[in-house]
């Protein structure tokens, strides 16, 4: 809504009787805020104002700003939160988790599409279609947009996790944010941006220089200072903590995958005797099941050859190339079988612990292992499709990093929308191969690469 610039009606402070209907809206729209809570959001005798604004669709918005910062929006009569006001109460909203990547796009005006989405090993959060939800990255608990849920939890799983998932209405670096990020010196213990400065330059934060005579200007800023490094959102209180302490610290432990095969068009006429259409999914032990009771009530089983089925019009189109239907008039039980599960469409089952099953078409990705080379002839170790079983790039490479003794980089997988892949200086395929199979417990066939590990030096 905000991703292009807007254009402002009108900016008036809020009167003492429209701030109290402020705060009994804010407190009818999120009953989870305290009373308290309320009162500070909608302060008594600080400044408040309202902005009357016209998006660049031609939606008329009120924006909501405390102090110079944009806290809340208007639009239809409904209430919603900035990205400002969630930093403050990050657990205001039920919260899903997206790559990094996926930002810039949020930013750019896109809605979140569910393939983006990070299941935690805890699951999604139950919502229901139409509620409003924040949306944080992960190793982050800051909200970074805010949107409202094209389905619920339940038909997103249904779904496979594909299609729309999120009506995105705000994000954080949009053209409502830079509205925000004031710093109120006033109300701090410094009063002054000159003492406050002149203090972040005694601990070594940041560099003041007077380019010019009266005006000091920030001309450095130590990213990597503790002080900086250290700084973190507090924790949840103990009632909301108790939801969401299962998402995080818990070991990993696999999905369980499950082979599956979709029914194609083609193979309709074979499938729809027992119930199935176009799209059914079924097992492998189901498509077999499926197959022998068709030959056998249609009369199939050669009489003089039980380990033969005769093949009527339905098998010959199904499962016999054209070149085929006028040499082979049988086949055996097995061939049967394997010519069916042929000319089935791929898909699988992915279950993580504690969450329900998620159906997919196609072949699951392996992780995949590669050396490649770099300037200088450097080798490095790089990983994909991470993100497939449930493993975080980011934490995969901090756990290598360490293990290795080497640097890594997390970078978009080229080819590969919204994925990532991990950079490790130099062959790591065995300690990468060891996390996988002896840590992590995924199975050998879901990783391919391994052989590239260096082999070991023979002694003399």
């Amino acid at each position: 809504m905000f991703a292009k610039a807007f254009r402002v009606k009108s900016n008036t402070a809020i009167k003492g009787s429209d701030r109290r209907k402020l705060r009994a809206d804010v407190a009818a729209a999120f009953p989870t805020l305290g009373t308290d809570q309320v009162s500070e959001l909608v302060p008594g005798k600080e400044e408040l104002n309202t902005v009357k604004l016209y998006a660049h669709r031609g939606d008329a918005v009120t924006v909501y700003v405390s102090g110079g910062n944009p806290i809340l929006f208007e639009l239809e009569k409904n209430l919603y939160p900035t990205v400002y006001m969630l930093w403050s109460h990050p657990d205001l909203l039920p919260t899903f988790t997206t790559w990094p990547l996926v930002l810039e796009k949020l930013v750019g005006g896109a809605d979140l599409m569910l393939p983006g989405l990070v299941v935690p090993p805890a699951g999604l959060p139950q919502v229901q279609k139409g509620d409003l939800c924040a949306i944080a990255l992960v190793g982050n608990r800051a909200p970074v947009a805010i949107g409202v849920a094209a389905m619920s939890t339940e038909e997103m799983l249904t779904s496979g996790l594909k299609g729309r998932g999120f009506s995105v209405l705000h994000t954080y670096q949009d053209h409502l944010c830079p509205e925000g990020h004031q710093l109120d010196i006033k109300k701090s213990s410094y009063k002054k941006l000159s003492k406050f400065l002149q203090h972040m330059q005694q601990e070594q934060i940041v560099q003041v220089k007077e380019l010019s005579r009266g005006v000091e200007s920030v001309v450095a800023v130590d990213w990597r200072h503790p002080r900086i490094t250290s700084f973190v959102i507090p924790e949840p209180s103990l009632t909301s903590q108790s939801v969401q302490e299962g998402s995080r610290e818990q070991p990993y432990r696999p999905p369980d995958i499950k082979p599956l095969y979709c029914v194609p068009a083609s193979m309709t006429l074979l499938f729809q005797e027992s119930g199935h259409k176009k799209g059914s999914v079924l097992e492998g032990s189901e498509v077999r099941a499926i197959i022998i009771n068709y030959a056998k009530k249609n009369d199939l089983v050669d009489a003089d050859n039980k380990n033969l089925v005769k093949l009527d019009p339905v098998l010959c189109d199904c499962l016999l190339e054209k070149h085929e239907q006028h040499s082979i008039m049988k086949l055996p039980w097995d061939s049967l079988v394997t010519r069916c599960l042929e000319k089935l469409q791929p898909a699988y089952q992915v279950t993580f612990p504690g969450q329900e099953p998620v159906v997919k078409k196609g072949k699951i990705c392996p992780i995949d292992i590669t050396l490649a080379q770099r300037a200088s002839n450097k080798k490095v170790t790089v990983v994909r499709n991470l993100e497939a079983y449930g493993l975080d790039p980011g934490s995969v490479a901090a756990t290598l990093q360490q293990r290795c003794q080497a640097s890594t980089t997390v970078t978009p997988a080229p080819g590969a929308k919204d994925s990532l892949q991990v950079q490790i200086q130099g062959n790591q395929v065995h300690h990468l191969g060891r996390l996988l199979l002896e840590e992590y417990h995924l199975p050998r066939k879901y990783i391919q690469g391994l052989e590239h590990a260096p082999k070991a030096s023979k002694k003399k």
